[in-house]
């Protein structure tokens, strides 16, 4: 995950995509933090996985910036992607890093989780992967098709069969965690493959593989963000101030040295800097300015209030979720508000 601009195919995206927008949810605004708020001197548990736009929490861990902010956090790896998701469902985390659609299949299930970062849009590092002989999505109809069932690269292959008039009947879809889904797309056991960077790398090693599509093709759909517990946020704002504060501490490190960065990165994403610089494209990390922007309500996808009506109405229409949930309190902007504040004075 991943997170993730180019608005050409947006028109494209709403007709084929999505039904229309009723009304917008508006970010939460809450009130300012209380200074005298208590102490935690808890450890914040913190879930991530592998994706482009959230190795550099490994960065942030690394250099210390986690204490430099004063903020006590148990930085927890997880293999496959799905596991963090349901570590934070069960209470195992305080805060996990998690696509938009994701987040919004939570809440749907009776999760009480807010979003209060935006680390990055996919734009490209999602990808459906095909065996030599499909040419278009309309040739995946009867084929052996490969993803993590529930996330994001599920919801990817989802969007590009409803472009092309299919739905997921039409295929014999393979629910596989990512890393057995790539390695299965490589033994030549399924034909197509969903799968997120640095997977990617693995299924494209399958010889006469390609790209038959990618969240480049779908601008917007794939936001991934720091998702919190709301029980976090009403019992220990400063610690989620904290996070926010060590995240775009972090990108000014990554600025800084980049080169210490990057091996930092791609060790953590076991692959090479050089394979890990290629997932630059395919991943648009965010800016503080950006987070404020797109936690405004807006009319089309680069606000998040209005990417999740869309994306909420789609897990429903194609039975990802049973009903939508309520999408009012699911943002929190204080957090990055309060940054740029601190950091724009």
């Amino acid at each position: 995950m991943a997170i993730r601009k180019l608005l050409p195919l947006f028109t494209m995206f709403l007709l084929t995509l999505f039904i229309a927008v009723s009304c917008s949810s508006k970010p939460q605004t809450s009130t300012p933090l209380n200074s005298n708020t208590p102490v935690n001197t808890a450890p914040i548990h913190v879930g991530f996985s592998a994706w482009p736009g959230w190795f550099p929490w490994q960065i942030s861990q690394e250099q210390k910036l986690f204490e430099t902010n004063k903020v006590n956090v148990d930085l927890k790896w997880f293999d496959g992607y799905l596991d963090s998701i349901n570590a934070l469902r069960a209470g195992q985390l305080n805060a996990n890093t998690q696509t938009l659609n994701d987040t919004i299949s939570s809440v749907a299930a009776g999760s009480d989780q807010v979003i209060v970062l935006v680390n990055d849009n996919s734009t490209g590092n999602d990808k459906i992967i095909v065996r030599e002989g499909i040419n278009s999505i309309a040739d995946l109809k009867g084929k052996k098709v490969a993803a993590e069932e529930g996330t994001v690269d599920h919801f990817l292959l989802l969007l590009g069969l409803q472009k092309a008039g299919l739905t997921q009947a039409d295929i014999q879809f393979q629910p596989l965690e990512t890393g057995a889904a790539a390695a299965a797309f490589v033994a030549g056991q399924v034909d197509a493959v969903g799968v997120f960077a640095p997977f990617t790398t693995k299924a494209l090693s399958r010889s006469g593989s390609k790209e038959l599509f990618s969240s480049k093709d779908f601008p917007g759909a794939i936001p991934d963000h720091l998702v919190v517990s709301r029980k976090l946020i009403n019992e220990h704002p400063q610690d989620v101030q904290a996070l926010v504060n060590t995240w775009f501490d972090t990108l000014d490190f990554i600025k800084a040295n980049p080169e210490k960065a990057y091996e930092i990165m791609a060790k953590r994403a076991g692959v090479s800097v050089p394979e890990y610089k290629a997932y630059n494209a395919g991943t648009k990390i965010f800016s503080i300015q950006e987070n404020l922007q797109a936690f405004k309500a807006g009319q089309d996808i680069t606000s998040l209030s209005y990417a999740a009506d869309k994306i909420s109405k789609f897990l429903v229409t194609t039975g990802l979720t049973k009903q939508a949930p309520n999408l009012n309190a699911i943002f929190d902007d204080r957090f990055v508000k309060a940054y740029a504040a601190k950091h724009q004075s």
